[in-house]
């Protein structure tokens, strides 16, 4: 069994709910990222920002990203694994949910961050090929 802990990105790059959508997308780019865990004052995972969310809630609705604090799109259930988890399990959440991250936490703490990346990188080639081909589906 391969733990989650032996893939996954430790200390991951988040936004806390208070930065605004604008300093989110700026790191976005400059981690050359889609997604980012919104982490609360209390160090607790909030949920994820996307990319798309920032399009679609904020730019195409004519909201200034300078104003909307990251906070105010974190909403749903916050779907995560943890670090003891089987890699195989945190695959199987990605496919279910169709995410190509997904959070680690312990206690409801961002500690790492797992993507599909990482289970290319460390995974047999066909649990790889079905978590994508998951992933991808419409």
């Amino acid at each position: 069994m391969t733990a989650v802990r032996d893939i996954m990105t430790s200390d991951p790059a988040y936004v806390d709910t208070s930065e605004t959508v604008a300093r989110a997308a700026r790191l976005l780019a400059s981690e050359d990222i889609g997604s980012v865990p919104i982490r609360g004052e209390d160090k607790q995972l909030k949920g994820m920002l996307t990319d798309r969310d920032i399009v679609v809630k904020v730019l195409a609705e004519g909201k200034d990203p300078v104003a909307v604090h990251a906070g105010e799109l974190a909403q749903g259930e916050v779907v995560s694994v943890t670090p003891d988890d089987d890699v195989e399990q945190a695959l199987a959440v990605m496919a279910r949910h169709q995410i190509r991250r997904v959070p680690v936490v312990r206690d409801g703490e961002l500690v790492g961050i797992v993507a599909q990346a990482d289970a290319a990188r460390t995974q047999p080639e066909q649990k790889t090929g079905a978590v994508v081909g998951s992933i991808s589906q419409d």
